[in-house]
């Protein structure tokens, strides 16, 4: 079983907030209400005598459920003390038994217990009294088991529930941190192409900075959001290839094919694809060799699949541009988001280095 698997179990079972508190009214409300499901035509209607005896045990079941659920789980059996709340059990049930047994003799007995035979005869009082412990101290034991489970359980539910919690926290802000650094690396490669272009057409860099800036716009404003839709990425895509293509030499071939079946309201994280391309204009042009860069980029049902293929020139040692972190942090991002649903495979192959990435995402 994978671990998104038990995640998702486990969500199903967690009770909402406040569901905990209906069910213990509910059970309860069903236990004092015995007596009046089972009256009837033929059978007698209950008085206030009989009720208050009957009344008198689920009383007790409730003062040791909850003792045991506020007060001894808590203290004795969270902190393993287990002998202690083996003790306070019993303690606890035979106080409870003895007072139960003490409030049913003050109370007038039932009047079918007038007309017992009179030739039967009468146990003796303390036979009576162990055969009240002997015959109800397990009903005791079971509520008091029953308190723990639930109590257990639920702290259980708690427990588990503050660590996705913290797990989601911690994710969002290991994505915020990646997303931190991807946004200067974007614009540190973008920058550098403008550089290069102002030295032999200063308007075609004019032109390009007002590019620029529409791609930042969704860097820094759309990009925020955890899913942006798929239409958008694949402008940006356009538009950054397109500010790229202005500076590249007549010897790089650039070819950039979209073949897209893109349904309505399909979402993708965003700026998955830019490290990919980011990496291919840098070591996949050379100043005077010929070069190539293609990258296809198709969208079929919940597949989307982006190759790009590149002549490779790697950069010298000395090279600090970009730092290499662009493939390690679209990595970590493919992880924490598409955890065992993305496919990515990147190296040399020949001359031509490949990057592959295949991401399956849900249906819009």
């Amino acid at each position: 079983m994978t671990e998104e698997t038990k995640k998702e179990i486990i969500s199903a079972f967690i009770m909402p907030k406040g569901l905990g508190k209906v069910i213990h009214i509910v059970a309860w409300g069903i236990l004092f209400g015995i007596p009046f499901f089972f009256t009837g035509r033929e059978s007698e209607t209950v008085s206030i005598e009989s009720y208050m005896r009957f009344v008198i045990v689920p009383l007790s079941f409730m003062f040791v459920f909850y003792i045991n659920y506020c007060i001894l789980i808590p203290k004795y059996l969270f902190t393993r003390r287990l002998a202690e709340f083996f003790i306070a059990n019993v303690v606890l049930i035979a106080f409870v038994m003895m007072t139960v047994h003490f409030l049913m003799g003050l109370l007038p007995e039932p009047e079918h217990i007038h007309h017992r035979d009179p030739h039967m005869k009468e146990e003796p009082p303390l036979r009576n009294i162990i055969g009240f412990f002997m015959g109800n101290a397990m009903l005791y034991v079971l509520v008091s088991g029953l308190s723990v489970a639930i109590r257990v359980t639920g702290n259980w539910y708690h427990t588990e529930s503050m660590r996705r919690d913290l797990e989601k926290s911690r994710v969002e802000a290991e994505l915020q941190n990646l997303k931190s650094q991807l946004n200067p690396h974007f614009l540190f490669n973008t920058l550098n192409n403008i550089y290069c272009l102002i030295a032999f057409s200063p308007d075609r860099a004019q032109g390009a900075v007002h590019d620029l800036s529409r791609l930042l716009r969704y860097v820094l404003y759309d990009s925020n959001q955890k899913y942006v839709p798929l239409e958008k990425e694949l402008d940006f895509i356009r538009n950054y290839v397109e500010l790229m293509r202005i500076r590249l030499p007549e010897h790089v071939s650039l070819d950039l094919q979209i073949d897209e079946q893109v349904k309505g309201g399909r979402m993708i994280a965003p700026l998955l694809f830019i490290s990919l391309i980011e990496n291919a204009f840098k070591h996949g042009v050379s100043n005077n060799q010929q070069s190539f860069i293609h990258i296809y980029i198709t969208c079929a049902e919940s597949l989307i699949h982006c190759r790009i293929e590149n002549s490779f020139f790697p950069k010298n040692k000395l090279d600090k541009s970009g730092s290499g972190i662009g493939l390690v942090n679209l990595e970590k991002r493919l992880q924490l988001i598409y955890p065992s649903a993305y496919s990515f495979r990147y190296g040399q192959e020949g001359n031509m280095y490949i990057a592959d990435l295949q991401i399956k995402t849900s249906e819009p």
